[in-house]
């Protein structure tokens, strides 16, 4: 429970660590526009880029299991501070590398660092506050989360076209100093002094695991899968791992996650729920600098300030619902999220080379506004029904299956996109092959192998139109996961309203 310090300064400690998650949030959205700079600056591939986001993601995912543990042996107060501390000098490390292996090391140092953040914000806050009040401060939070996709976006752009790609990193000092001074100055110094035996073979099978998991998803595109020796084995070692981790969850007298979280149905549906929107929300997110740059044309500016409304429209959805959430079934919030959500991969499924920028604007405010109204009912569903002693385990088991959700959904709309552009290719040059209705419409002077501008012109634009399909083909998909999860919402029961006394004793 939260100390009598603490509550007396909730609201500076609030803010402190408000600032803290919109660094995190930033950092995130403010480096997708920037990838296909740190391509070129890195004479590096798409998919090679890619390891930029999926590296941090990894390193949260690993570093996350840890967080409740380190928080009850050292004390939250320090863990805040060192993970503010440390994600700042990783940020301006990761501006000053000078090679790929570099931004990728100091990228997962920067998720080692932030991975404790989330979860044990969310914690902190639902010591904080009253359970009458935790639908707004949530909302408030998570509205924190998502102006990252508002001001990262734009920003990153600005600074990448002005200045550098690099600053997209050195602009996270600042923000991460405000930070650190306010937790420094507002949290009392420990919250906690138990000393839970830690779990290493929990945390060693789930690092293994998560580990062999991401190499397979990222290799698997251009080793051939497991026609690849690699690939087998990774997946064989991921399978290994997950299954140790699972029995040893179960038997252990001491596990890393307590088992009181696996007999909650509502909190065990809702981390469904967000592995599945992490994936939709991050694929999204990572594929549309590179189609919007790479195919149409835009610049880095241009396409921050497209992307924009996503992250609008969501801090709007969440700013209202925080208000309906308790007074209209979240359930019914949840699903309308999700048919809105799945409006917007439909109309994404539809995108095309010769369209404007309002298609990816108006689907842009659809999805950020549907994800928006998933956010906080998840999480109020989800922590509703579980004891206030296993709030810090499920906080953080909740941020582990989002960052999983994230880092699946980027390798996988990745390896899918990779797969179908080169299918797509397939198809389109056998259209124009000699003799073929293309031929005879006109391209005979491409199809001269004589003519070796004109042919390198007429591959050219069919890889682009190859590529756009790959894109719709990832976004179709999305489609489907979308409407998929509709079902799962009547698993949830809504959640009891609050006692007096229960207000009182939080208070």
């Amino acid at each position: 429970m939260a100390s009598a310090q603490d509550v007396a300064n909730r609201i500076p400690i609030t803010a402190a660590l408000i600032l803290g998650t919109l660094l995190m949030s930033i950092d995130g959205t403010i480096a997708n526009v920037a990838l296909p700079h740190m391509q070129g600056s890195f004479s590096a591939s798409q998919e090679q880029t890619a390891w930029v986001l999926t590296s941090y993601i990894v390193a949260a995912a690993i570093m996350t299991p840890l967080s409740g543990w380190l928080a009850t042996r050292v004390g939250y107060r320090r863990v805040f501070l060192l993970s503010i501390a440390g994600f700042t000098i990783a940020s301006v490390l990761c501006g000053s590398a000078t090679s790929l292996v570099q931004i990728v090391a100091f990228r997962f140092l920067q998720g080692l660092c932030g991975a404790a953040l989330q979860p044990l914000v969310q914690a902190v806050m639902l010591d904080l506050y009253a359970p009458s009040q935790i639908g707004q401060v949530l909302s408030i939070w998570g509205a924190a989360s998502f102006l990252g996709p508002i001001i990262g976006p734009v920003l990153g752009g600005w600074l990448t076209d002005n200045l550098s790609w690099r600053w997209v990193f050195y602009i996270n000092l600042p923000v991460g100093a405000l930070s650190f001074a306010g937790v420094w100055l507002f949290m009392s110094r420990d919250r906690s002094n138990s000393a839970r035996p830690f779990d290493f073979l929990g945390f060693g099978s789930l690092v293994v695991f998560v580990s062999a998991l991401q190499l397979m998803l990222d290799r698997g595109s251009t080793a051939d899968w497991f026609a690849s020796t690699e690939i087998r084995v990774e997946g064989v070692v991921a399978a290994i791992a997950l299954y140790v981790f699972v029995v040893h969850i179960l038997t252990a007298t001491h596990p890393l996650f307590d088992r009181g979280l696996a007999r909650d149905r509502n909190f065990m549906t809702a981390n469904l729920f967000s592995v599945v929107a992490g994936v939709m929300t991050f694929s999204t997110l990572a594929l549309q600098p590179p189609l919007m740059q790479g195919l149409m044309g835009y610049s880095v500016l241009a396409a921050g300030v497209v992307m924009m409304p996503r992250g609008v429209a969501s801090l709007i959805s969440m700013l209202i619902v925080g208000r309906l959430v308790g007074r209209v079934d979240t359930r019914l919030l949840l699903t309308t999220g999700l048919v809105l959500v799945a409006v917007s991969m439909l109309q994404m499924s539809h995108f095309d080379l010769s369209m404007s920028s309002e298609p990816f604007i108006t689907s842009a405010l659809v999805q950020g506004f549907g994800m928006g109204l998933i956010f906080v009912p998840m999480s109020s569903l989800g922590f509703a029904t579980i004891a206030p002693r296993l709030r810090a385990d499920g906080a953080i088991v909740y941020a582990l299956t989002r960052s999983l959700g994230q880092s699946v959904g980027i390798s996988a709309a990745e390896a899918i996109l990779t797969n179908r552009m080169a299918a797509a290719h397939g198809d389109l040059a056998a259209q124009v092959q000699p003799g073929s209705p293309a031929a005879e419409a006109g391209l005979g002077a491409a199809m001269d192998p004589a003519n070796i501008g004109a042919f390198a012109g007429l591959n050219g634009e069919i890889t682009r139109q190859a590529s756009m399909i790959g894109y719709v083909d990832v976004f179709h998909l999305g489609l489907i996961a979308s409407l998929a999860m509709i079902p799962l919402v009547l698993l949830l029961r809504p959640p009891r309203a609050p006692s007096t006394m229960t207000e009182v004793a939080v208070d």
